[in-house]
């Protein structure tokens, strides 16, 4: 199938099977996998015009849903979080995407900084899983703690897989909300960040989300759960929910640019081909956020960090080969 805007010509049924398989192994970290799919279409499909940034951010319009929908319909979302991460990277995205069209035109230098950005994220992933980072986590500590026994309990029990995982009564409870502090429960474990100091890191990542075509959610999710001791199980939805607010901003940027004749550049999205990587991103962001419940957040982090970190060695030894 011939995709004329992108100029892809790829069978129909792998952007969305590719979507899925991507989708499943990142949401349960909060992460849509648009930072995954980027450079699939970049490197696989030959997709290396600045027009697939908003390409990728179509996708994350259409996938996400399903992954927001299930984590509200668990319990799991810290909604002020979720605003504060919204109000920083709004601005930032738009001003990432002008540095996009801008600044960042040659593939390879945009590959070498995508190489950066993912090598510090997959760095990050997998520092939290060691026995040294997971000392100092406190009540995060105590989460993990609760759900290996509870893990442990319920397989003596039922005998069953499906039983073990977080109760239905681990659920995100707002106990203080101000311009100085946001503190939540879960689990009967008390949380707390800083609404300033995440609206500033948030504005940040909407930046580096602009130029990279992936709503920041893929940056902020780690560095949140890491800096502020908070558990994936309570970022995740409020990253996803971030991620498409900014999409959504990114998307209709990179419209407006392109309407406005103002860069020689094509920037504007292959809708179908969104679309079809958006479908499968569907169904993946779905069952990624119904696994997590199942998932201890150590293998959550090695997981991801592994695939993140591979990616980045890759991208940047390519540029430095040249």
């Amino acid at each position: 199938m011939h995709f004329p805007v992108s100029g892809v010509d790829v069978h129909p049924l792998l952007p969305p099977l590719v979507a899925f398989v991507v989708a499943v192994l990142t949401t349960p970290a909060g992460v849509s996998g648009a930072f995954l799919l980027l450079p699939f279409q970049v490197s696989v499909l030959g997709f290396a015009s600045p027009a697939v940034s908003p390409t990728n951010l179509v996708y994350n319009i259409v996938a996400i849903p399903g992954g927001l929908g299930r984590y509200i319909r668990d319990g799991r979302m810290a909604w002020p979080l979720t605003w504060v991460v919204v109000a920083g990277t709004l601005p930032g995205v738009v001003v990432g995407g002008l540095l996009r069209v801008h600044l960042f035109v040659d593939p390879r230098l945009f590959k070498f900084f995508v190489g950066l950005v993912l090598l510090y994220l997959g760095g990050r992933l997998l520092w939290e899983t060691t026995p040294r980072a997971r000392a100092r986590r406190g009540q995060l500590a105590a989460v993990e703690r609760k759900f290996k026994e509870h893990v442990e309990a319920a397989r003596s029990g039922t005998q069953s897989r499906l039983a073990a995982g977080l109760p239905a009564g681990a659920v995100v409870r707002t106990t203080a909300w101000s311009l100085r502090r946001v503190s939540y429960e879960f689990w009967g474990e008390s949380f707390s960040f800083s609404p300033l100091v995440v609206f500033l890191l948030a504005l940040v990542v909407g930046v580096i989300g602009g130029i990279y075509g992936i709503g920041g959610g893929a940056i902020i999710a780690p560095f949140v759960v890491s800096f502020f001791s908070l558990p994936v199980y309570t970022v995740a939805g409020a990253a996803l929910a971030g991620t498409f607010a900014t999409s959504i901003v990114g998307v209709l940027f990179f419209m407006g640019l392109g309407a406005s004749g103002s860069v020689a550049v094509p920037v504007t999205p292959d809708w179908l081909l969104g679309a079809l990587f958006g479908i499968g991103g569907l169904a993946g962001t779905y069952c990624g956020a119904r696994l997590q419940r199942y998932l201890p957040e150590r293998l959550i982090r090695a997981t991801l960090g592994t695939l993140v970190l591979f990616l980045a060695v890759r991208y940047v030894v390519q540029y430095l080969a040249r």
